[in-house]
């Protein structure tokens, strides 16, 4: 074997996105965050040398191994697929090599998401003594250290901990070593500027080993940064508050898919306007969704439904003026102001794939209740409940925004004659 195992998820024709793990893990780190990815990326996770599938001879086992060694690795998992230009995430070391790859190969990397990862991680030495105590003692020397590290002890002793702590025991000591020579080697502060890409940089207010001011550094150098700070998250982030990272991934890579400025609709242009607007509407809300739509289309509704995907989402959704989330916040309020609940559980489905939290859609009702009225806020928050018990229902794969036949829901200019509801706006 000659290349770093590696897994695919999703939609062979989707975005590439490559998922990067963090040293000790394996590419089930991820496994929080890939079923709502693969729902619009084809998501290539990978395991690092000795880790997971990967062999360890990947690496050179007598302390020369960089960064630049491991980034080359991936580079060349991304050339098998025929992928010149991916989105790419990574958690500590993995967002280090999203790092290395974004600054030094900035046609590969179209967006870049960097979590509890650093452009440093300390001193040389420290990292040169845990390469000889793995490569002596194994990484069973290790386990006991990364509860209150990785995660909480609560979340070290649920069935996800147990699995990650149980990769780590299974990590090929050379394989973890040879990640720890890279980590000694590594710095890219003065190579920030040059990353390119549109990036997101998130921390966890509780980790240890990559403290927010890590993230801080990567975001004040990095030209138009974003920095999310994750509260009550050590190093896994991910694992440990796994809708917050979620739900800020999703937000970046959705921006990833606002039309190019250069192909954008010309005014008067109909046909462009219903592309794109019809691209942004399968975005939001779900192939599905809009299938079923497109289904019931009649002569009679047909008109109206072409008018709202050319000017509700090509033209509004479509602008660049506002980012999804925001949109989703402002569409939620005006739909509770006016009491359409039927469009708000629609839309409350909608603002999850957009990136909005539970947490933040229940600050938008909140909102909702000051300058909308209680009633409007009361009958919002049970529609909002509905749809999380529907979602949590169906597991963590539940689609995204759908038409469900107990609580119907439409698009833009869909007509539900089973249900004989008013049209979307």
């Amino acid at each position: 074997m000659t290349s770093l195992h590696y897994d695919l998820s999703g939609p062979a024709t989707a975005p590439p996105l490559i998922l990067g793990p963090s040293v000790g893990t394996s590419l089930a780190v991820w496994e929080p965050q890939l079923p709502a990815l693969a729902r619009t990326h084809r998501v290539l996770r990978w395991d690092l040398p000795g880790h997971g599938g990967s062999p360890a001879a990947l690496l050179p086992s007598d302390g020369s191994a960089t960064i630049d060694q491991l980034a080359a690795l991936v580079l060349r998992l991304a050339d098998d697929q025929g992928w010149e230009r991916f989105a790419y995430a990574g958690i500590s070391l993995g967002g280090a090599v999203g790092l290395y790859l974004a600054a030094h190969h900035t046609e590969r990397v179209g967006r870049l998401s960097v979590i509890c990862s650093s452009a440093r991680f300390g001193e040389p030495s420290s990292w040169r003594e845990r390469a000889r105590l793995v490569r002596e003692e194994g990484t069973e020397a290790m386990v006991a250290s990364r509860t209150g590290v990785w995660f909480s002890r609560e979340t070290a002793a649920t069935p996800r901990g147990r699995a990650l702590l149980a990769d780590l025991r299974a990590t090929d000591r050379a394989g973890y070593a040879a990640c720890c020579d890279v980590l000694a080697d590594y710095d890219m502060r003065a190579a920030l500027p040059s990353v390119t890409a549109p990036t997101l940089v998130v921390a966890g207010r509780e980790d240890p080993a990559t403290p927010p001011a890590h993230a801080r550094e990567i975001a004040d150098a990095v030209p138009g940064a974003s920095l999310l700070e994750i509260a009550g998250a050590g190093h896994l982030a991910g694992v440990e508050r796994p809708e917050a990272v979620t739900s800020a991934l999703l937000s970046h890579l959705a921006d990833a898919a606002r039309p190019d400025p250069a192909h954008a609709p010309q005014p008067g242009d109909d046909v462009s306007r219903h592309a794109a607007g019809m691209a942004v509407r399968r975005a939001v809300l779900g192939d599905a969704h809009v299938d079923r739509a497109v289904a019931r289309t009649t002569p009679f509704t047909a008109r109206f439904q072409d008018f709202i995907t050319r000017y509700a989402w090509g033209e509004i959704w479509t602008g660049d003026g506002l980012d999804r989330r925001t949109r989703s916040c402002i569409t939620l309020t005006a739909l509770i102001a006016h009491g359409h609940d039927a469009e708000l559980a629609m839309h409350v489905r909608a603002a999850l794939t957009n990136g909005l939290t539970r947490e933040e859609i229940g600050e938008v009702l909140l909102q909702s209740a000051i300058y909308c009225g209680v009633p409007a806020a009361n009958s919002a928050f049970a529609t909002a409940q509905r749809v999380f018990d529907e979602i949590d229902a169906q597991g963590p794969a539940a689609a995204p925004p759908r038409t469900d036949a107990e609580h119907p829901t439409h698009t833009p200019g869909e007509v539900d004659t089973a249900s004989h509801s008013d049209t979307d706006k």
